[in-house]
């Protein structure tokens, strides 16, 4: 779940105009649903009588389960390996067991759509200054108690209106507004992987890229097959404890870190987000040790966002988090060595920019999620002293 996001109707993003995006994205003839998070230039809302009537055409069989006896299923897909009877859905509520066989049921279901800078996911060392269309399903496989989007990552399919976007469509609209990537993100990808996957697929076929923002929660087959034929991946890491993650995630750190290690070694573009929340992960130690990991195990050109808190969803008694004390933990994790540490959700912050590592001159200058200058060179290094700086940043 994205959940460092700044809600999706909140932020500058360039929404698709009204009959614009229905001539390009809608050649099913249905309409888009509109609500909170879908795209703002959607036609009116389904009806749930007509959402039901076309519940068929977003079911298809999922990819990660094992069968078990008795008309029995487990998932394969997180590491909740949820048992699953027939007739019942999984903890995410968007995968159901039909007579022994699992299914998927947002394949192809959006609840939300836009175009968005691609530095608003944020990914700031992939072709910046580039526009990304970005679409999610309902559903999470946990229960962030911070999150900014749970109106729909905590929804049942069947209760936000979505409209169907196949993944040949999904590419004809990335291609058609002049975005080189579809993002994946808003809700948790991870739920609907085989959406994702074929997407990318027709994706690619039109040369445009993937991208994913997600927590990261997998398994390492499901890992590897669907972010496999991710461009680029943005992680969430919620926090550097287990206890939190037990406690405020409803979920475990172990397999996250599994997954970014896994990611580094497949060569993925990877960054990091780490949301900081007031009084629950904003220990200095736990800073300390979140940016030795980073450096020892991935690597210290890996991008490291501490971002603030607004109060949302469950943790609405919390205050927003302090600039000062995003300042301090970047301090912290320059001190350990990580090359690239950014501050986010701040607005102005000289942090939110881009340097060398070697001598210190401003490469990428960012007002909000615009990046407003670029120097890095076609070689993808710096103009001042030739030091290269990881990144994809040229198409």
């Amino acid at each position: 779940m994205n959940c460092a996001l700044v809600p999706a109707e909140g932020a500058a993003c360039m929404a698709l105009d009204r009959r614009s995006f229905l001539m390009c994205a809608l050649a099913s003839g249905a309409s888009l649903g509109a609500g909170e998070f879908a795209a703002p230039a959607a036609a009116a809302p389904l009806t749930a009588g007509a959402q039901a009537q076309n519940d068929a055409q977003f079911t298809v069989e999922a990819k990660f389960y094992e069968k078990l006896p008795n008309r029995k299923i487990k998932c394969k897909l997180c590491p909740r390996e949820c048992v699953v009877g027939d007739k019942e859905r999984g903890y995410c509520g968007v995968r159901e067991n039909h007579d022994g066989v699992y299914y998927t049921l947002v394949h192809s279901r959006v609840c939300a759509a836009h175009i968005d800078p691609v530095e608003k996911k944020p990914l700031f060392h992939y072709l910046p200054g580039t526009n990304a269309f970005s679409i999610a399903t309902a559903g999470c496989n946990v229960n962030c108690k911070f999150c900014q989007n749970w109106d729909i990552s905590q929804s049942r399919p069947e209760e936000v209106p979505a409209q169907y976007i196949s993944p040949h469509q999904a590419a004809d609209i990335a291609r058609k507004y002049g975005c080189p990537t579809i993002a994946f993100t808003y809700s948790e990808p991870v739920v609907f992987a085989e959406y994702l996957m074929d997407t990318a697929d027709a994706a690619h076929e039109a040369g445009v890229r993937s991208i994913v923002v997600s927590n990261g929660y997998m398994q390492h087959d499901s890992l590897e097959q669907a972010y496999g034929k991710m461009d680029a991946v943005k992680i969430d890491l919620k926090a550097f404890t287990e206890s939190y993650y037990a406690k405020v995630v409803t979920g475990q750190l172990k397999p996250v870190l599994d997954s970014l290690v896994t990611l580094r070694k497949m060569g993925k573009w990877l960054e990091i987000v780490y949301l900081v929340l007031p009084t629950l992960n904003d220990d200095d130690a736990e800073f300390r040790g979140l940016a030795a990991w980073i450096k020892t195990n991935l690597g210290p050109d890996v991008p490291l966002h501490f971002t603030q808190f607004h109060p949302e969803y469950l943790l609405k008694n919390l205050p927003i988090t302090p600039v000062a004390t995003l300042e301090r933990a970047k301090v912290i994790a320059d001190a350990e060595g990580l090359h690239f540490v950014y501050i986010g959700n701040v607005p102005g912050h000289p942090a939110q920019n881009t340097y060398c590592p070697q001598c210190r001159k401003m490469l990428v200058e960012r007002v909000g999620f615009t990046a407003s200058q670029m120097l890095i060179r076609e070689d993808s290094t710096c103009p001042n002293c030739h030091h290269s700086i990881p990144g994809i940043w040229h198409a």
